[in-house]
């Protein structure tokens, strides 16, 4: 018996581009295979959007029987109850992945507005990250992790200041850009090379 789990791999990546479910796509193929058909744990995340649809196929091609729970058995292509589920299934995993993205999304922004806790990647420019002490969450305390938030850079912000006066001034973004050039203010890769290592910092 053969077991095929993606695990940290989003469900909306095809499935040739996960690393079981490729591997599963490929046993297909093998005539040598010891087995004939495949129980599915849980439909919603195998199968997103018209995934199924596009699968489906490549195992009745190479005679692979599909046991789907929540279809209460073997999935009959002949059957459009088990159609229609299928497409259901295909439609309620894109929907549940994008309403956890949303609070993901929505937690994430809460945490930097009211606790102004850093989210990783580069800080905007006008900022740098500090150091605020222990992470809020006792586990990852434990394990050394800490609360890392952004914090003004003064030299930068006062860049920042100069680029609104400039432009409520009635400059476009070129004219400020060759403005800030001509008065040597360094751009953001000049200013913080070490996080801008792929660009040259020449100039705005």
């Amino acid at each position: 018996m053969e077991q095929f789990f993606d695990i940290g791999q989003s469900r909306s990546l095809p499935w040739e581009r996960r690393t079981e479910a490729g591997r599963l796509l490929q046993e297909l193929k093998n005539p040598q295979r010891s087995w004939d058909g495949l129980v599915v744990g849980e439909a919603t995340r195998c199968w997103y959007s018209n995934q199924f649809s596009l699968t489906w196929p490549k195992f009745h091609r190479y005679g692979v029987a599909l046991w789907i729970p929540s279809l209460g058995g073997q999935f009959d292509p002949e059957n459009t109850v088990h159609d229609m589920a299928m497409t259901i299934t295909g439609g309620l995993s894109k929907s549940e992945r994008q309403y956890v993205q949303r609070r993901v999304r929505a937690a994430m922004a809460a945490q930097v507005v009211m606790d102004g806790r850093y989210q990783d990647g580069r800080a905007p420019y006008g900022y740098v990250v500090v150091d605020a002490g222990p992470h809020p969450n006792p586990r990852k305390a434990q394990e050394g992790y800490r609360l890392r938030v952004l914090a003004v850079d003064e030299e930068a912000a006062a860049v920042v200041e100069r680029i609104f006066e400039l432009y409520r001034g009635g400059l476009g973004l070129k004219s400020i850009a060759e403005t800030l050039n001509v008065e040597g203010v360094p751009c953001p890769s000049a200013h913080t090379p070490q996080q801008n290592r792929h660009r040259r910092g020449d100039g705005w």
